[in-house]
């Protein structure tokens, strides 16, 4: 009775799974402008530059040219 048990819990049992490299990419793009404004706000933008200057190209050369365009990815910090 007790594997009989196991075995339902382990069948419906949903592991989280890890995202892929585009979704960790669309996530972090979504908080590169918040993170930007509130920069400028803040009157903080070389904090900003030096956080994101490595991701933004990683991002930026990961994602392919319909995305950036569909979804108007540009690069704050060097307007590429």
């Amino acid at each position: 009775m007790f594997i009989a048990a196991l075995y339902t819990i382990a069948k419906t049992w949903k592991q989280p799974r890890c995202p892929s490299g585009d979704e960790w990419i669309k996530k972090m793009w979504y908080l590169y402008p918040m993170d930007y404004y509130s920069a400028i706000r803040n009157d903080e933008i070389r904090p900003f530059v030096t956080t994101w200057m490595d991701l933004e190209g990683i991002m930026l050369s990961e994602i392919s040219q319909r995305e950036k365009v569909k979804y108007c990815m540009i690069s704050l910090i060097s307007r590429r």
